[in-house]
């Protein structure tokens, strides 16, 4: 079943996530503590994860599912462990 606004939706999430994507890298470059550029990337790292959710429901499947929860642990691990580092410092 085809919904009316189903491609307009689609193109404005990929959309808003691209323009999030944009702010967040601009972040990455210009943030001015590391602390701010951590942050940027865990946010990255979570649009990313939107992408792939997005075009898995454009495709319909939902083997990419595994891919999103893979690139979680690993953000929230590398969060961890950059915190830490810097913590100690």
């Amino acid at each position: 079943m085809e919904y009316p606004f189903y491609n307009l939706i689609i193109i404005l999430a990929f959309a808003m996530l691209l323009i999030a994507f944009a702010l967040a890298f601009a972040r990455i470059v210009k943030g001015p503590t590391v602390r701010d550029r951590i942050v940027a990337m865990d946010l990255v790292a979570s649009i990313t994860m939107g992408f792939i959710l997005v075009y898995s429901v454009v495709i319909n499947k939902a083997m990419y599912f595994d891919i999103v929860i893979v690139i979680s642990l690993i953000s929230f691990i590398g969060t961890v462990a950059i915190s830490t580092f810097l913590k100690q410092n």
